[in-house]
């Protein structure tokens, strides 16, 4: 166990170094000057131009550019958006828990409903509800999210006008952050109930437009992983001595099915926070995707550097996280970590 910690995080420095460096050079390939873009073409004089080029500090050569960024990232730093003057870290810490909130939720919509219609689907497998389960996870993990969400948007709140279109919260409640997830937060209000109600019919298209992905992964993962178990000599020896199958299925198969699930599900999360730029963007949603986006259209490079490399430090960490709790759990890892 030891030597697969030490391995894994033997990997950790040069992959944040790569990161560091795609993450300050990507987005200079965009085209666009930040500094015309700050101070608008009608007030660019050269001499104001210059000045806030200077100021900016991008009249330093790229690789100047770049080990100034790194020096300051081994410090803590992550400097300060170049719109609203504020420190990049503060602004990631006051928008991530809106993402996290929508990302649990989604996470979760998808468990709730992915285990059991991956479990049905290995019992009736070859059957009509088998083919439908699986044909829809099909179309659900092929749909694009954004196309997806329009879909919904138009349906559930243009059309039908049962859930808001965009936003946290309706504009008649106001909530103060407490612990930045409004599904608590609203219990702290002058109107808990309301504004929980209200919270939740914002969360709904949004966690569903997210959700859809991970729900066909896990569903058909559920089904692979049961029907393997099922075919295992445990099983057939169960039955043979008339154990219910309900009990078989639950107790016996589901234990064992859920160990690659567990996994599966560990680098769904890290997706969903990737995928939250998307979904984000469509329903105005105020996380860090929606504050990625605005600052790669506004080139606020500071916010953009900073933003990605804090999201791909917590994306290893999950899957980091993943790894070491799947070596716990599955002792034939732990074997093969030993050779």
């Amino acid at each position: 166990m030891k030597s697969f910690i030490i391995s894994k995080l033997s990997y950790l420095i040069p992959l944040l170094f790569g990161i560091s460096i795609m993450a300050f050079g990507l987005i200079r390939l965009v085209p666009g000057d930040p500094v015309m873009l700050l101070i608008g073409e009608r007030g660019a004089s050269p001499e104001i131009y210059q000045e806030m080029k200077q100021k900016m500090g991008y009249d330093k050569s790229i690789f100047s550019q770049y080990f100034i960024f790194l020096k300051n990232v081994l410090k803590g730093e992550l400097g300060e958006s170049v719109i609203s003057k504020r420190p990049v870290l503060e602004e990631f810490i006051e928008r991530f828990p809106a993402t996290l909130e929508l990302g649990f939720l989604s996470l979760f919509m998808a468990c709730l409903l992915g285990i059991p219609i991956g479990i049905i689907c290995a019992v009736k497998r070859n059957s009509i509800l088998d083919y439908f389960f699986m044909g829809s996870s099909l179309v659900g993990y092929s749909m694009p999210i954004f196309w997806w969400g329009l879909l919904l948007i138009l349906f559930f709140s243009v059309t039908l006008g049962l859930t808001p279109v965009s936003g946290r919260i309706s504009v008649l409640y106001e909530i103060e952050s407490i612990t930045g997830f409004f599904l608590i937060d609203s219990w702290f209000t002058d109107e808990p109930w309301e504004t929980f109600i209200s919270s939740v019919n914002h969360l709904i298209l949004p966690a569903i437009a997210m959700g859809t992905i991970p729900l066909a992964v896990i569903s058909r993962m559920t089904r692979s992983s049961m029907l393997e178990v099922l075919g295992e000599d445990y099983i057939r020896t169960a039955k043979s001595k008339g154990v219910p199958w309900r009990k078989i299925i639950l107790i016996h198969a589901l234990k064992n099915a859920l160990i690659p699930i567990i996994t599966v599900i560990g680098l769904l999360f890290s997706s969903i926070i990737t995928g939250a730029i998307l979904t984000e963007t469509i329903f105005s949603w105020p996380g860090i995707g929606k504050w990625i986006v605005a600052s790669i259209t506004a080139r606020d490079y500071p916010v953009i550097q900073g933003g990605i490399l804090i999201i791909a430090l917590l994306i290893i960490c999950i899957n980091l996280l993943v790894d070491f709790l799947y070596v716990l759990v599955n002792p034939k890892m732990r074997v093969q970590g030993k050779s």
